[in-house]
């Protein structure tokens, strides 16, 4: 009788336990403090000034998969925020909906919309403590999701997978934007640096579930071959330098209501 006893107490603590264990985990924040390289093209033959060009607008994130887990089971990110990795694979919980703003007590965890990632949609994520977690904050990101452009290779309106707008912690700035493999990192609600990291980046990471086709480049008239003579100036297209991310102590999420 007393043995019985023992065994329910030690099924209810592994109970609550699970209960009130955090969802997920992170292994480092990502931080990358250092702006991309740019490597500026080349004068053009008889210019003198170099083409406009500006910096890449964001930072890559390395992979850390796309496979699908069961929901309720409690995964660890390499990086917070993650913009790939494991996640559920059943709607509601993954993807969950879009075209929304999830307000700073509604529980949301990446394992849910990392889905809508693998989707081609956008996330944008806010840290609380800070600016859009008030009332002005949150008019701010709701003003924002009603003038939300379609997308910018598939041509989709905002739907049921993308914008999505939900609270993260587990970042070092206000504000991150996130598609898949990419990350912005924001300090305040830059709505310009946004919308252009939205129209460079999103749609053409997620190569194992493209909403859509990527163009096919257009082929440009031919170049005439230069003389014997004629020197030919090389053109470096920008490139991202390597991103060191730094250690930092491993942090959990909030626990889902």
């Amino acid at each position: 009788m007393a043995g019985g006893a023992v065994a329910v107490l030690i099924l209810a603590g592994m109970a609550f336990l699970n209960s009130t264990q955090p969802a997920y985990a992170c292994s480092n924040t990502f931080d990358p403090t250092a702006p991309p390289r740019v490597v500026l093209p080349t004068a053009e033959p008889g210019t003198t000034n170099p083409p406009a060009t500006e910096p890449p607008i964001g930072f890559v994130q390395a992979d850390m998969g796309h496979n699908h887990v069961d929901a309720g089971t409690r995964v660890t990110y390499t990086f917070c925020p993650p913009a790939s990795g494991k996640h559920y694979n059943e709607p509601p919980l993954g993807p969950i909906p879009g075209n929304k703003v999830y307000g700073p007590s509604d529980v949301t965890i990446p394992q849910g919309w990392i889905h809508n990632l693998e989707h081609s949609a956008l996330v944008l994520l806010y840290k609380c403590p800070g600016p859009a977690c008030d009332d002005a904050g949150q008019a701010a990101l709701k003003a924002l999701l009603a003038k939300w452009p379609n997308s910018p290779v598939c041509d989709f309106p905002p739907n049921q997978t993308s914008p999505v707008i939900t609270r993260f912690d587990d970042m070092a700035w206000p504000y991150a934007a996130l598609v898949w493999d990419n990350v912005l990192p924001m300090q305040t609600l830059d709505e310009a640096s946004l919308l252009r990291f939205f129209a460079e980046r999103a749609e053409r990471f997620n190569v194992q579930e493209l909403a859509c086709p990527l163009p096919t480049p257009t082929p440009g008239p031919a170049t005439p071959t230069p003389a014997a003579t004629a020197t030919q100036v090389p053109t470096t297209a920008p490139t991202i330098a390597p991103t060191t991310v730094p250690t930092a102590p491993a942090s959990t999420g909030p626990s889902p209501s």
